[in-house]
């Protein structure tokens, strides 16, 4: 292959009417072979600068829709992380309210017993004691009745003496 310092420093022989015809001409035809060989090597290279031009400007709008495909999906990854925390905290915030609403209630429940058991015990204090002096005056009642009774028999039996005494008297 013919150098760009092989052209510059070629030299022709000179004739009468000035250089060689021939040697002019085997030196053209040099540089025309090695024109044509650079000439189609440079449209070959013009044709891979392009294929690999347009290789490249598809891998950069790959990688653009790449860089926004991670964009979104960190900011869709971000909501979803903000959506779960944010339900998160109010299921926490419910259940807390709900185990307050419980706790109430369980109080409200144990002070009612608690009421209901005094009401039940004043009750009970109440009948024994209404029981209890129902049994005291049923007790006294006899205890009259019999007192009553004995006098009525020590009477009887006063009376009896008396009319025997008075009988005895008599006979």
């Amino acid at each position: 292959m013919i150098t760009p310092l092989d052209i510059q420093n070629k030299e022709f022989s000179r004739t009468l009417f000035g250089y060689n015809a021939k040697d002019v001409d085997v030196f053209l035809d040099e540089i025309i072979v090695d024109y044509e060989k650079i000439y189609k090597e440079n449209i070959e290279l013009k044709d891979k600068i392009s294929m690999i031009s347009d290789q490249l400007r598809q891998y950069n709008t790959m990688e653009e829709t790449l860089q926004k495909t991670l964009i979104i999906a960190q900011s869709t990854a971000d909501e979803v992380t903000s959506s779960a925390r944010q339900k998160s905290e109010n299921i926490i915030a419910d259940a807390e309210l709900s185990g307050e609403k419980i706790i109430n209630q369980a109080h409200e429940d144990v002070r009612a017993i608690k009421k209901e058991y005094e009401n039940l015990r004043r009750e009970m204090f109440m009948v024994k004691a209404r029981y209890q002096s129902f049994l005291q005056s049923q007790l006294m009642a006899i205890e009259d009745f019999f007192s009553f009774e004995e006098e009525k028999n020590i009477d009887s039996v006063q009376e009896i003496e008396n009319n025997e005494n008075i009988d005895q008297v008599e006979v």
